[in-house]
């Protein structure tokens, strides 16, 4: 998949990436070892679980309110899956804000 904000990789308009070496898609500062995985990766694929989780819930609603479902647990359940989902998602999203906002006031 492609990065659908385009911030996750390096264009290379700075100088910095392909022509030095460092970065830059298809050529990491290091290259992973086996049974490794990038960041972006496991962070895109959270996102499209917690997407799928929140459609799930979403389509039980809509079942249990046009009558196509009538067991309320499992919508109850597909919903507080979805809410609990988004939270650590959102909790995490805070947490790299606080990094970033950390790294971005330290003195070089």
């Amino acid at each position: 998949m492609t990065d659908p904000l385009g911030l996750l990789r390096n264009s290379g308009a700075d100088g910095v990436g392909a022509a030095s070496g460092i970065g830059g898609p298809g050529n990491p500062a290091r290259p992973l070892r086996p049974g490794e995985t990038e960041f972006k990766d496991v962070l895109l694929e959270n996102l499209r679980q917690v997407n799928q989780l929140q459609q799930d819930a979403t389509r039980a609603v809509e079942d249990l309110a046009t009558g196509k479902r009538t067991d309320y647990e499992s919508v109850l359940v597909a919903t507080q899956k979805a809410d609990v989902a988004f939270r650590m998602l959102q909790s995490l999203r805070n947490k790299v804000m606080e990094a970033y906002d950390e790294v971005k006031q330290m003195r070089v």
